[in-house]
C-alpha cells in the first residue's frame, strides 16, 4: 500500500515508518522542515512538504494514498486550545478526503482520563467529544466517518511510549528530577502508567491498517501498569539522587500544570483485546528497563 504519514519524522512517527518501508508499504511522509525532509528521505520514504495548518498539502496527501495514518500533533502544552483546534481540523480534512474510499485511517490517541478506579479496555468508548474537549474530540470524530465510507480506526498510546531517544513525557521528568535534585513521586506512588516500546507501538499500526476494521481501538499497551514510584526508582538509580514523594502542587512546580497533573494521574490500560484479535505480542524491552539501561540520561 501507498501509505500517507503524518508525524513522519516524529518519535512513533519515524519508527511507524521503518515498520512499513520493512513490510513492503511505499511511505509518503510529511515533512514541515529541511531536516524532517532529509531523515525521511534517509529511510526511503517519499515526502511531501507541508505541516498540520497546510490543509491542501493533507487533502493531497490523503488523496494520493492507500491509506492515512495520522500521527502529528502539535504538543503545546502551553497553549492547549490551539493543539486541540490544528489536530481537529486535521483529522477534518483528511476524513473528509477518504469519505466513499473505504481506506484505512488510523488516528493517534490516548488513553489518559478515559475511565476511572480501573485499566482502560478497547471497550471502553472515548467521553472526550468536540473540538473543545482533549485533543479535539478526534477519536470519536474520525468515527463519525466510518458511516461514510471511511475505515477509522483508533491507535491509543500509553502515556509513555519509551525507547532510546524518546524525547516525551519520561524525558521531561528525567529533565526535570536533574533540575530539582531528586526525581518524584507523587503522593505514595501507587499511581501507575502503561508503557509500551516504541518499536512495538509502531509494529501495531502496521497492523492496524492491514487487518483492523472500521471503529477499531487499538490499544498499544505492553506494560498494564508500571507505577510512577518505580518510575522515580529508576530514575533516581540512573542519575545518582533520591526517589522522594511530593504533593501535587510540588509536581506542578516542578514540571508545569499540564505534564505535572498528568504525573499525578492513574494512566492504566489494558491491551487483552487487541493482542488476541491481531496476534500482536510486545517484545521490546520494559520501561524500566529502558531507563535503567540509560535510554533517558545517554546522549
Amino acid at each position: 500500500m501507498r501509505v500517507f504519514v503524518t508525524g513522519a519524522s516524529g518519535w512513533i512517527g519515524s519508527h511507524t515508518v521503518d515498520e512499513l518501508i520493512a513490510a513492503g508499504h511505499e511511505v509518503v511522509g510529511l515533512a514541515r522542515t529541511d531536516a524532517a525532509e532529509a531523515a525521511l528521505k534517509a529511510r526511503h520514504a517519499l515526502v511531501l512538504r507541508g505541516d498540520l495548518d497546510d490543509l491542501d498539502a493533507l487533502r493531497r496527501g490523503a488523496a494520493e494514498a492507500e491509506a492515512v495514518v495520522h500521527l502529528a500533533n502539535k504538543h503545546d502544552w502551553t497553549n492547549q486550545a490551539e493543539t486541540n483546534r490544528a489536530e481537529r481540523t486535521a483529522v477534518e480534512t483528511l476524513a473528509d478526503t477518504l469519505v466513499g474510499t473505504d481506506r484505512p485511517f488510523v488516528v493517534a490517541a490516548g488513553i489518559a482520563g478515559l475511565v476511572q478506579g480501573r485499566p482502560v479496555t478497547e471497550n471502553d468508548p472515548n467521553p472526550h467529544v468536540g473540538p473543545d474537549a482533549p485533543r479535539g474530540g478526534t477519536e470519536n470524530l474520525a468515527f463519525d466517518y466510518t458511516s461514510r465510507g471511511v475505515r477509522s480506526i483508533a491507535a491509543r498510546f500509553a502515556p509513555t511510549t519509551h525507547g532510546t531517544r524518546d524525547h516525551g513525557f519520561i524525558a521531561l521528568i528525567v529533565a526535570a528530577a536533574r533540575r530539582a535534585g531528586h526525581a518524584s513521586y507523587v503522593g505514595d506512588g501507587t499511581n501507575a502508567w502503561s508503557a509500551a516500546h516504541v518499536t512495538d507501538a509502531a509494529r501495531l499500526v502496521r497492523l492496524g491498517i492491514e487487518q483492523a476494521p472500521a471503529g477499531t481501538r487499538l490499544h498499544a499497551i505492553a506494560e498494564e501498569a508500571v507505577p510512577t514510584r518505580a518510575i522515580a526508582e529508576a530514575i533516581g538509580e540512573v542519575l545518582d539522587l533520591p526517589a522522594v514523594s511530593v504533593t501535587p502542587q510540588q509536581a506542578i512546580d516542578e514540571l508545569g500544570a499540564f505534564v505535572g497533573g498528568f504525573w499525578a494521574a492513574d494512566g492504566r490500560a489494558s491491551s487483552t483485546i487487541t493482542r488476541e484479535a491481531f496476534a500482536w505480542t510486545p517484545t521490546g524491552p520494559t520501561l524500566l528497563d529502558d531507563i535503567r539501561a540509560g535510554a533517558y540520561t545517554t546522549a
